[in-house]
């Protein structure tokens, strides 16, 4: 090999090794009300448009009950409920949004889909320190163009408290 080609090469390396990569969090953004919220997308085991659900006692106002998903039995969850706002009617918008965070599974009413999406890191701020309650909820606040999206941890929101 040559020294010009060897030395090329040597260079090519050294870039490689100098330059990081960056640090992207891929997620799937949706409305509730008129913020958006997202999960990372490999919590997310499927979203499908609303199905039957059978109303469980006993339960928060925000659980509505359980549903079969091909064959498989989850917790049914209203976000915006759980969040404190009024609940709404199902529209043509609504979707059920499957979350998976090891052997936990429940799905959760969304009022809309909005898109998948790839948050650089660095764009996305802590959670607030006026959030109190709510600070294991929330992961950060990522920053994308002009809006701002609430990054969810999925651990917390799958969280049994009932």
């Amino acid at each position: 090999m040559s020294d010009k080609l060897k030395e090329l090469l040597q260079n090519q390396v050294k870039k490689e090794l100098e330059s990081e990569p960056e640090n992207i969090l891929q997620v799937v953004g949706f409305l509730i009300g008129s913020e958006e919220f997202a999960v990372p997308i490999l919590s997310v085991q499927e979203i499908v448009k609303p199905i039957e659900y059978t109303r469980v006692p006993g339960t928060p106002d925000y659980v509505l009950g359980v549903f079969n998903l091909r064959g498989n039995v989850f917790p049914l969850i209203d976000l915006r409920m759980k969040f404190g706002l009024p609940a709404l009617k199902q529209n043509k918008d609504t979707r059920y949004i499957v979350i998976r965070n090891n052997d936990e599974v429940a799905g959760f009413i969304i009022d809309k889909l909005t898109e998948a999406t790839r948050i650089n890191e660095a764009d996305i701020d802590p959670t607030p320190e006026t959030l109190h309650e709510e600070a294991n909820l929330v992961y950060g606040v990522g920053k994308q163009k002009d809006r701002l999206i609430t990054i969810l941890r999925v651990e917390y929101l799958l969280k049994r408290v009932f």
